[in-house]
């Protein structure tokens, strides 16, 4: 009895002990499975962290990544945020450059239309910016001498029209613009972003009421303020440059002019505007001219006090008592004086200028603007004078 007792007890033992071994088993292979869940998570999460540069396009790696991280953590957080608040700098560092090669693919084209739209855009302008060196394209000139002086700097390609008397050069673009009484509609017409005209107050402001930019000048006093207009209109156009050669040119040719030419001390001249007997003093401009070669004005004491503003008229009376040894007529164009007219006035077959045959027939335009082609003008009195000293 007692033995057989001990067997069972041997067998219960036995069996208790084969389920505890069953029980430590499946525990052990619920271990196992768990773990090996846990794997694929961490391999995925390690998959978006370093992903390959040329595995996907970056819209679908952003899709994946997303997906990943919210089967991860639950919540539908960017993986960007979450590298970012964990401070690992290589994690931080590595899937930016990553995202930003992936993006690069995306965003190259983006990048390289938006560069084909600006250059277009900025080449030209900055091309003209340098060739040009000018904010004006369209330039509209008033006045015969401003219209002179643009085509001599190199600015004539830019204007687009002048003024009815502003006739020099040939290719000027002359219309039926008053330079006289200025019509601001007119003007306007053209579209100038520059107009070049005299001094006008009341003119200037208006057009420049409209945003168009006005360069005003006056006549000059001095052969330096001839210098001083080309140079300011070629800074304002860009042509500073050529305008400092014109201005360079000018003066060594009147200094040759002035140097060729023989001592005219005590040669007297009358200088006439029109038929009408208008002439100037040696206070005027077209005056000092004439003074650079030494010669002495008949008119002088017709305007002493300064009252005519040195623009005098004469009579035929006061002409024939002053006797002038060499007569410029600078009314053959307008006017149309010549030597004959000249010889043809009552008494004046009696002066030595007709007589010795010293009248000089000059051209309008060149006395009456102050531009490049006052060049002309004292070439003309040089010439004369030379043949004076050479004939005595």
């Amino acid at each position: 009895m007692t033995t057989i007792a001990s067997r069972r007890i041997a067998l219960w033992a036995r069996l208790c002990l084969a389920l505890l071994v069953a029980a430590l088993l499946a525990a052990a292979c619920g271990d196992d499975e768990s773990v090996e869940s846990v794997e694929p998570a961490a391999t995925a999460g390690s998959a978006v962290e370093a992903p390959a540069p040329n595995e996907q396009q970056p819209d679908e790696v952003a899709a994946t990544s997303d997906g990943d991280v919210a089967d991860d953590t639950g919540e539908p957080e960017p993986e960007p945020a979450a590298v970012e608040e964990s401070g690992d700098s290589s994690a931080t560092h590595e899937p930016a450059a990553d995202e930003e090669s992936g993006d690069a693919s995306a965003l190259e084209p983006a990048a390289v239309e938006e560069s084909g739209d600006s250059a277009p855009e900025q080449e030209p302008a900055a091309a003209a910016e340098s060739e040009a060196g000018h904010g004006f394209e369209r330039i509209v000139s008033i006045s015969p001498t401003a219209t002179e002086m643009l085509f001599a700097i190199g600015a004539g390609d830019r204007v687009v029209a002048v003024d009815q008397f502003s006739y020099y050069p040939a290719e000027a673009p002359v219309t039926d613009l008053d330079g006289w009484n200025p019509n601001i509609e007119a003007i306007a017409s053209y579209d100038p972003d520059l107009v070049v005209m005299q001094t006008s107050s009341d003119v200037g402001a208006s057009l420049e009421a409209l945003g168009i930019e006005v360069w005003a000048h006056d006549a000059p006093f001095a052969f330096e303020d001839v210098y001083t207009q080309l140079e300011q209109l070629g800074k304002v156009t860009g042509q500073a440059d050529e305008a400092a050669e014109v201005v360079a040119g000018m003066r060594a040719e009147i200094a040759e002019l002035i140097a060729a030419a023989p001592d005219a001390s005590g040669i007297s001249y009358y200088h006439e505007l029109d038929n009408t007997l208008y002439t100037v003093t040696s206070s005027t401009f077209v005056g000092q001219v004439y003074s650079l070669f030494g010669l002495a004005n008949v008119a002088d004491p017709a305007d002493a006090d300064g009252s005519a503003w040195g623009y005098p008229q004469l009579s035929d009376e006061y002409l024939v008592d002053a006797d002038p040894d060499v007569i410029f007529l600078a009314d053959t164009l307008c006017c149309g004086q010549n030597a004959q007219t000249v010889a043809e006035r009552p008494g004046w077959d009696q002066l030595t200028a007709v007589q010795d045959g010293r009248i000089v027939e000059l051209n309008d335009d060149i006395v009456s603007r102050w531009g490049p082609r006052l060049v002309d003008f004292i070439a003309a009195i040089s010439g004369v004078l030379a043949s004076i000293g050479a004939a005595s």
